[in-house]
């Protein structure tokens, strides 16, 4: 069964991979900066995403498979440490200061804030 894990958590990883890419481009298409409004709205929605699937699963208890589908690999796939990390490290290297720290804060506090909201969010239902 543990191969069966790896093809879901494989299968949810790439669908997140994939909305993550449409979301960010969609994004950055309409949007004429160099601040990168697609991966914190992606990081956004992840974490508020995240919150109401992790909350929704404590309420409801679903089988694991889904909690490897849609946490670990939705989730882990949709949302994307490594460009945020390369677009502050990209802010750095252009002397763009003051769009790092707000990058950087509004991606902390509004990322905490999501999971928060979507953890309270289904508590409430």
């Amino acid at each position: 069964m543990e191969s069966l894990s790896w093809l879901i958590v494989f299968l949810g990883g790439g669908l997140g991979s994939c909305g993550r890419y449409v979301i960010s481009k969609i994004i950055n298409e309409q949007v004429d900066s160099i601040f990168p409004w697609g991966t914190l709205t992606v990081n956004l929605i992840g974490c508020l995403v995240i919150g109401i699937m992790i909350g929704f699963i404590e309420r409801f208890p679903i089988h694991p498979y889904w909690g490897l589908f849609l946490v670990t690999g939705f989730c882990g796939g949709f949302t994307t440490f490594s460009s945020f990390s390369l677009e502050n490290n990209l802010l750095l290297r252009n002397q763009e200061y003051n769009l790092l720290l707000v990058y950087t804060f509004m991606s902390l506090l509004w990322g905490f804030a999501g999971t928060f909201m979507g953890l309270m969010l289904i508590k409430r239902i």
